[in-house]
């Protein structure tokens, strides 16, 4: 199959268990809960997407015809040499399109590979680390990794129910846009009390950088 890509690029990444680590990001085009275009965003399962993940035109985006392209332009990307190749899959929702060649190529590459899905999909084998993001009202699928990330508040959802599945880390990231500073009260105060979630902070978007 082909892999349509919205942009590749390499930076820090900058939320969860691997902050500050050097990656190489690869945003798929496309999603499940949400078209991406803002009139349809009203009616989506996810309506607080902060992300552009429609087309591919994004810097080092575009369709890559093998999982063999798609490895090679990740590789190329990267600027660390041969230790620590991290690249995160992300989107959009990138399980979409992820499979076992792509898994193996990126591999054979020397990468370590991170995937941040909303957990609707079931993860293929072979992925080294799993970040599940979910989305109220949307089923999930995904039940196990190594990090839960969990956008706060989202009405009608209840951390306390997520803490039975079977992650390493349970974060809470406070919901970006034009409450941000009420919602990262909002997710300070229930960490206080809830020591099981620890918090979120998207520093990206604190430095400067994608």
């Amino acid at each position: 199959m082909s892999y349509s890509v919205k942009e590749l690029f390499l930076t820090l990444q900058g939320e969860g268990g691997q902050a500050g680590k050097a990656a190489v990001f690869c945003r798929f085009a496309g999603c499940n809960l949400w078209s991406g275009r803002e009139e349809d965003r009203a009616t989506a399962v996810c309506t607080f997407c902060d992300t552009d993940f429609v087309g591919m035109d994004g810097e080092g985006g575009g369709r890559f015809a093998t999982a063999q392209d798609l490895a090679d332009a990740v590789l190329a990307a990267w600027a660390g040499g041969e230790r620590e190749r991290l690249v995160v899959i992300t989107g959009g929702e990138p399980l979409l399109q992820v499979d076992g060649p792509l898994i193996v190529a990126l591999h054979r590459a020397g990468f370590a590979i991170a995937v941040e899905t909303n957990g609707t999909i079931a993860a293929p084998d072979g992925l080294d680390w799993i970040c599940v993001s979910p989305k109220a009202q949307a089923p999930l699928a995904q039940r196990s990794g190594q990090e839960l990330k969990l956008v706060y508040p989202q009405q009608g959802v209840d951390p306390a129910g997520f803490e039975g599945l079977d992650f390493e880390r349970f974060w809470l990231q406070p919901m970006d846009g034009p409450d941000r500073e009420a919602n990262t009260r909002a997710a300070i105060a229930y960490c206080l009390v809830h020591p099981r979630w620890r918090l979120s902070v998207q520093t990206h978007k604190y430095i400067g950088i994608a």
